[in-house]
């Protein structure tokens, strides 16, 4: 009956929609906002202003997705994880986990891209996951331990991640600095400024701050 309600949702146009994901959902939806033909049911949204969400679009089982101003999320994505306060032995150990997908403002996701978001994944302000295919993946399992396990991804304030990459957890994009198309980024980085790229991904240049990417007072790239 659940998947009904939402299924039912989902075909709704968005005028009639929204108020009935606000009412029924609690979900904090501004009025400039918006999703598409998507299934996007997380226990909590939020959608600040001028953010939206694309057609086929699927996110389930996160505690939060939150969308600050001018955020967006495209076509054909693949969000998930797996929530806390579950009775599931997996993650048990983790007792400051969360399943949350935040992208600051001006920030994208762009279209066909796989996020896992078992631990939280941030996308810094102004960053960009672009191209297609780019895996971002929190949770593995610990060989050593025998369990499951999970580890937050943060990606910096105008950053670029290009296309066919993967992202595991503990990761970290420093402000500034692009990941290079089918890089696999396993640590945290340090030096803004930086191209990074290969597998594993590792620090190839410094890169000029005066590029006008870093410079946008738009997420829009025209």
């Amino acid at each position: 009956m659940r998947h009904l309600l939402r299924l039912i949702l989902m075909l709704l146009p968005w005028m009639i929609r929204r108020p009935l994901l606000i009412r029924l959902f609690g979900y904090e939806i501004d009025p400039t906002a918006r999703i598409g033909l998507a299934w996007v049911y997380p226990s909590k949204l939020v959608m600040e202003s001028e953010t939206s969400i694309g057609h086929m679009t699927f996110c389930v089982h996160l505690d939060l997705v939150h969308l600050k101003p001018h955020a967006t999320i495209g076509r054909g994505n693949w969000i998930t994880g797996f929530p806390t306060g579950t009775e599931a032995v997996h993650f048990r150990n983790e007792q400051e986990r969360q399943a949350k997908l935040t992208l600051e403002e001006h920030s994208a996701i762009t279209h066909r891209h796989l996020v896992d978001c078992t631990a939280q994944v941030t996308i810094g302000p102004f960053a960009t996951v672009a191209g297609f295919g780019t895996q971002v993946l929190t949770h593995t399992i610990d060989l050593e331990a025998n369990h499951q396990s999970s580890r937050a991804i943060t990606i910096g304030a105008y950053c670029f991640v290009g296309t066919d990459c993967v992202i595991l957890g503990g990761a970290y994009l420093p402000d500034y600095s692009v990941l290079g198309a089918k890089s696999l980024l396993n640590r945290a980085q340090e030096r803004t400024f930086g191209l990074y790229g290969g597998v594993p991904a590792r620090w190839i240049k410094q890169l000029p701050d005066s590029y006008g990417y870093f410079h946008r007072q738009s997420g829009r790239v025209d």
